[in-house]
């Protein structure tokens, strides 16, 4: 019997952390972190596992809500195989070690807080360092090419497709025995819209007999790209003309890179007017680095588009921002600037400091380009909140906001209704990383299109399949 508990990513979508038992065998795929509200504290509490007698750990790509407490879970036992695309390995690596600094500087902020308040003792050291992150690559690595199938024991055999979601991510296919009987489990991952700027689009799954399929966007369908490239040319065009201000709050993976090869068409086009564009991410930076590294993954206009040069995502007016001192710089740049710069959901990062120094201004734009999870200061922009509270300060919300959906690297709901359509023999369909109300529009809609019962996962309660 085969048992799917999930501890993330159920009906919600962060943390994704998903326990199957298959006899004797534990696999987890993924181990991610919660953001939003109270995600700093779940992050910190048990796994409702145990780490150590988990003999696989499947990563489906290196967004931080699927990898960001992989280093917790070596910290706490973990010393099975990590399995993984040959990408998401080396970009996990990069995002591990940007998110130990993090924690250390939130943690030094807060206990020179608490020390004020005589409180310092009660304060918890950083959910794990870079210390905890290198020993995750000192682990045994299984690095699958797509498709290519891995072994692991008992008649089970584990594999890859192309999620088209960001650069080496991938839907998990698990094939196993029950009662002399070849069944196969998937899970979904984040499933990328077909209709994908600069990467190649995802690849389907023709049979299965279980599938963990992502909700994300159950509810609704996006803008068309076309649509949504259009009103982002608009909004930055509109905002520089007026001597204002771009801000794109942006995730360092995928999202970047498509902003910056935009732009750069904008810019060998004649349709960017004059200005700075400010790319103020270290992590970003080096993620560019990697998606020019693994150029298979990208699409053939982006990897051979005339003109292009050498590297699609730079051009004469960009400037990459890596000190915290060139950072600061960029609050004396009055007009016409564009400013990139993380995180994407304006949790932490370089982007709440600009916030803080451009929200109240009605002559600047914020240009959302990506999803905002509930409680989070992205997510009260949007929300269109009269000011918000940054740094202690509250700031008046006056720039004009621009929300583009178009750019998801999630699947609208009749994307997903078609990427499940051609799967023959699905006898049961589970709903995971979504948020509640999301999630059950979407299982009315898979019942209507497909006639499949869709179940809801919940935290912690175990499904036998």
């Amino acid at each position: 019997m085969l048992t799917v508990t999930s501890y993330g990513a159920a009906q919600t979508v962060t943390g994704s952390c998903h326990l199957l038992r298959i006899g004797s065998i534990r696999i987890l795929v993924d181990c991610g972190m919660f953001q939003g509200d109270g995600g700093s504290e779940k992050n910190y509490e048990p796994f409702g596992f145990d780490p150590t007698k988990i003999h696989y750990l499947i990563l489906t790509h290196a967004h931080l809500d699927h990898v960001g407490r992989v280093a917790k879970l070596v910290k706490d036992g973990f010393h099975g195989e990590i399995i993984a695309t040959n990408a998401t390995r080396d970009i996990a690596k990069i995002m591990l070690l940007d998110s130990a600094s993090i924690l250390l500087e939130d943690y030094k902020s807060i206990r020179k807080k608490a020390r004020r308040r005589g409180e310092e003792e009660s304060i918890q050291e950083p959910l794990y360092t870079k210390a905890d992150v290198k020993e995750v690559f000192n682990k045994k690595w299984r690095t699958l090419e797509y498709f290519q199938e891995h072994k692991l024991k008992q008649h089970v055999r584990v594999s890859l497709g192309n999620a088209g979601h960001i650069m080496g991510s991938a839907f998990v296919m698990i094939d196993y025995q029950e009662e002399n009987k070849a069944k196969r489990i998937v899970f979904s991952g984040d499933i990328g819209s077909p209709d994908r700027l600069i990467i190649n689009t995802h690849d389907k799954v023709y049979e299965a007999d279980t599938l963990f399929i992502e909700s994300t966007y159950g509810d609704r369908r996006h803008k068309s790209l076309d649509e949504s490239i259009r009103e982002f040319k608009e909004a930055i065009v509109s905002t520089l003309k007026n001597n204002g201000n771009v801000l794109i709050p942006s995730f360092a993976l995928e999202r970047t890179q498509e902003i910056l090869w935009l732009l750069h068409e904008m810019h060998d086009n004649g349709e960017l007017p004059k200005c700075q564009v400010f790319l103020d991410s270290p992590l970003a930076i080096k993620a560019t680095k990697l998606y020019n590294q693994y150029t298979a993954h990208l699409s053939d206009e982006v990897q051979y588009r005339p003109g292009s040069g050498r590297d699609p995502f730079s051009f004469s007016w960009l400037e990459p921002i890596t000190s915290r001192d060139q950072s600061i710089a960029i609050n004396d740049v009055k007009k016409k600037a564009i400013i990139i710069a993380g995180s994407g959901m304006c949790n932490g990062g370089r982007i709440v400091h600009h916030l803080k120094h451009r929200l109240w201004n009605p002559k600047n734009a914020i240009i959302f380009v990506g999803f905002q999870v509930e409680g989070t200061l992205g997510r009260s922009i949007i929300d269109g909140e009269d000011s918000v509270k940054i740094y202690g300060e509250d700031i008046v919300a006056k720039a004009k906001v621009y929300t583009i959906n178009g750019f998801s690297a999630h699947a609208d709901q009749k994307e997903l209704i078609e990427w499940i359509r051609p799967i023959k023999n699905l006898k049961k369909l589970c709903l995971i990383h979504g948020e509640t109300e999301k999630m059950q529009t979407f299982a009315r809609v898979i019942k209507e299109e497909l006639g499949h019962e869709a179940h809801v996962m919940e935290f912690g309660i175990p499904l036998s399949i």
